[in-house]
């Protein structure tokens, strides 16, 4: 009789509402899971940097070119002082040209040539002073650069359409270094198309 509840309606009336309670407690407990693991990606990727958006990344690659701009004016520099402390104080006899210039020409262009080598080295420089300061996130950089380089190559202009008077504008992407740059990139990209093909149509 208690099983059909025919005598006690406490006891039909509460299993359900236990039933539902655990039911309700099941669903919460299955909701609050996704919200538990989404703050905990969140908490991650706050941590150890698992995402970045493109807005991020392109601001990241920004102060990397910074970066590479400041070692590259100190090194050039060096370059220039150190090429003009060596080569001035070589003996010089004017009228011994070498390789058949004037040495003091010669020795003109080698302190160029220094500053130069400077200059070259300056953002390889700056670039690894910067990865030694960005160690915890350099592989999802390193993985945002290939795909941004994938982009690159994907919509810039075919390099056989340039000529050495007019080159192809930004042709590897260097200066872009955020969203409203990248857009005006392929506003040139395109632009520099069209005037390239147009003699062909």
């Amino acid at each position: 009789m208690n099983m059909l509840g025919t005598r006690c309606p406490a006891r039909p009336l509460g299993l359900p509402f236990r039933f539902a309670g655990r039911q309700l407690s099941r669903k919460q407990i299955s909701g609050s899971r996704p919200k538990t693991t989404s703050a905990g990606q969140t908490a991650n990727q706050g941590q150890t940097g698992e995402r970045l958006s493109w807005p991020e990344y392109l601001a990241i690659r920004g102060g990397k070119r910074k970066w590479q701009t400041a070692i590259t004016v100190p090194c050039a520099l060096l370059g220039f002082f150190g090429g003009a402390a060596y080569f001035g104080s070589l003996e010089t006899d004017p009228t011994k040209p070498i390789m058949g210039i004037d040495p003091f020409f010669f020795y003109g262009l080698c302190t160029v040539g220094c500053v130069g080598v400077g200059a070259l080295i300056g953002p390889t420089i700056g670039s690894a002073v910067w990865r030694s300061t960005h160690k915890k996130n350099l592989a999802l950089i390193d993985s945002m650069d290939r795909a941004f380089y994938q982009r690159i190559a994907k919509n810039r202009v075919d390099a056989n359409l340039q000529s050495p008077t007019n080159p192809v504008p930004d042709y590897y992407g260097e200066k872009i270094g955020s969203l409203h740059q990248y857009r005006q990139w392929l506003r040139d990209q395109a632009k520099y198309k069209r005037k390239a093909l147009l003699p062909e149509e």
